[in-house]
């Protein structure tokens, strides 16, 4: 991967993502430390400003993480995030994660349109074999805007994050670009 992929622009219907900036890092903050964006995340602890940054520059910047930020197409406001985490190239997969900042933008389906970018730009751009996420099971729209975007449920762990005193499930999705993988080798 190379410093030109982290530039594009990734233009949709009704949002395009611009490659996050530092300057990005104060909207970050307050976005995540939204309960209602907070309580679908595995990481619960409030976010920081140094937190973000040490993110850009130990992730970001190396190329670990690729991260894109929302923006409404028609005003140019960004409204979330979206980033590819843990970037494999040996093994062609990484994480898939998004989030909507913006209390006014949530459950128009830009999500679903922005999984759909994601999931075209994890195939053709980063060329991986395998995109993946972990979900709330109880986060209904989130798992069905997965599930239009192509992902399919692998795995249901029940009880597996413990939050206010009860336990979630988490559900792990993917999906799978077989056109970049080769033949894949199985047991028989």
């Amino acid at each position: 991967m190379d410093g030109k992929e982290k530039k594009e622009r990734i233009v949709g219907a009704h949002v395009y993502l611009r490659p996050i900036e530092m300057e990005d890092t104060k909207r970050i903050v307050r976005w995540r430390n939204q309960e209602r964006v907070r309580h679908n995340f595995l990481y619960q602890k409030p976010f920081t400003k140094e937190g973000h940054e040490e993110w850009m520059r130990t992730k970001v910047a190396t190329g670990e993480v690729v991260q894109f930020i929302i923006c409404e197409k028609e005003s140019g406001r960004g409204v979330g995030s979206v980033y590819f985490r843990d970037i494999d190239m040996r093994h062609k997969k990484a994480e898939y994660g998004i989030f909507i900042g913006e209390a006014d933008c949530a459950g128009k389906g830009w999500g679903t349109e922005v999984a759909r970018l994601a999931v075209g730009y994890a195939r053709d751009t980063l060329g991986l074999h395998k995109l993946m996420l972990r979900v709330f099971a109880d986060n209904v729209g989130a798992v069905k805007s997965y599930q239009n975007a192509g992902f399919v449920q692998e795995a249901h762990l029940r009880d597996e994050f413990l939050q206010d005193g009860k336990y979630r499930d988490i559900l792990l999705m993917a999906v799978i670009f077989p056109e970049n993988g080769g033949e894949v080798g199985r047991l028989q």
